[in-house]
């Protein structure tokens, strides 16, 4: 086990502004100063302002040195948390336990994403370097380094039923690996745009994924063989920016930079519902595993709640600032959205209510987790830190 990262406060900046170099000629004039005459140093008005902010986490993991991209909690451990930022780092941290955490050291570039296996063994981290770390969630050990793509790791998700790893490129391509043999499965070829989100359809039968080219493609994880793509009218017009899939997994519900939303069929390849509110990039999607619902955050500050048996909005949720990210808190009626305010709010997807408004991060909120019991939400947050909330209450 690593040793604990350096706890940093709020403040502690490194200076990094390079040499300046003058001549004497520069030189305009000179002026004595007394120490005594010079005026006190007032904190800046950005420590101000965070000193302001009411602070509702009940815990407050401060390790890393940069923003925050990614979190992602254990399906199995309750406190068990991973973080992953700018400052080219991960880190295992557990909730309550300020003195504990692991370094997941190795990446050359920004910690972007990470998820932890289904059964809770394994955490795949993936960088900008184009490398995917294998983690042993237990112990905070390297299992396994995989690489091939050319370009950086945009995201990671892994099989429903086995250590199997996909990630999404830059570069264009798809990788599918085996982690337990480090050994790579597919590859799968034809986006013409940065692979901007994917994953397994939960029956883990087929692939999907969402590209900068504006398309989604269904593939057959086996083969590698592209069964459908579904590209122009009525389909997106820019790229993807974001999908989730139905629990049955029939249907796969896309966003897009050209602000619209539209529902495919995964068996026919085809468009069957397109869902037009928003007025701005689409940032996150999701869908209900309780209710016919689904649910879209935009930059255009608007959280939309969807009745799908009639493609029509059921409530729209409204924020101070663009909503970056949400997560469904289990399979309650509750739903948890990240916004540019740097809150995060809970609401009643029933009622399309805001029913909790939680404070304390400073910056633009980049991605939210539900802890194993549902006890804890995880946000972090482009001001550095990622906080814990209590949501016991929303279950």
């Amino acid at each position: 086990m690593n040793n604990p990262p350096p706890v940093h406060e709020e403040g502690d900046h490194d200076d990094d502004h390079g040499e300046v170099f003058i001549d004497d000629s520069d030189i305009i004039h000179e002026v004595a100063v007394d120490d005594e005459d010079l005026p006190d140093v007032d904190d800046d008005d950005e420590e101000d302002d965070d000193a302001d902010i009411p602070d509702d986490s009940m815990h407050v993991f401060t390790g890393h040195t940069d923003e925050l991209y990614a979190a992602a909690c254990s399906p199995t451990d309750a406190t068990l948390v991973a973080t992953g930022g700018r400052d080219d780092r991960g880190y295992l941290w557990r909730i309550g336990r300020g003195d504990w955490a692991s370094e997941l050291s190795g990446h050359k570039d920004s910690v972007a994403s990470l998820a932890f296996s289904k059964d809770g063994q394994l955490l795949a981290s993936g960088s900008f370097d184009g490398v995917v770390q294998i983690w042993d969630a237990t112990s905070g050990n390297l299992r396994a380094i995989l690489d091939g793509p050319g370009e950086g790791i945009e995201w990671v998700r892994w099989h429903p039923r086995g250590h199997i790893v996909l990630a999404g490129s830059q570069d264009f391509t798809v990788w599918m690996w085996n982690a337990d043999q480090s050994a790579s499965m597919n590859t799968f070829m034809g986006h013409s745009g940065s692979v901007t989100c994917g994953d397994f359809t939960p029956d883990g039968k087929t692939i999907c994924t969402g590209s900068d080219d504006a398309t989604l493609r269904i593939w057959n994880p086996k083969s590698g063989d592209s069964i459908h793509v579904v590209r122009g009218h009525p389909y997106h017009t820019e790229g993807l920016t974001c999908l989730a899939i139905s629990s049955d997994s029939s249907l796969v519900l896309t966003g897009a930079k050209d602000h619209s939303v539209h529902i495919v069929n995964i068996s026919s390849g085809k468009v069957v519902s397109s869902l037009a509110s928003h007025a701005d990039s689409i940032e996150c999607v999701g869908l209900s595993s309780s209710f016919p619902f689904a649910v879209t955050g935009s930059m255009d500050q608007k959280l939309i709640i969807w009745d799908l048996q009639h493609s029509s909005p059921r409530a729209t949720c409204e924020h101070e600032e663009g909503v970056t990210c949400l997560t469904w808190l289990g399979k309650s009626k509750y739903l948890a959205t990240g916004c540019g305010d740097g809150k995060v709010r809970v609401w009643d997807i029933l009622s399309g209510d805001c029913v909790r408004t939680f404070s304390g991060h400073s910056n633009v909120i980049q991605g939210l987790s539900v802890s194993a019991n549902q006890d804890f939400l995880v946000s972090v947050s482009m001001d550095g830190t990622a906080r814990v909330f209590e949501i016991s209450e929303f279950r």
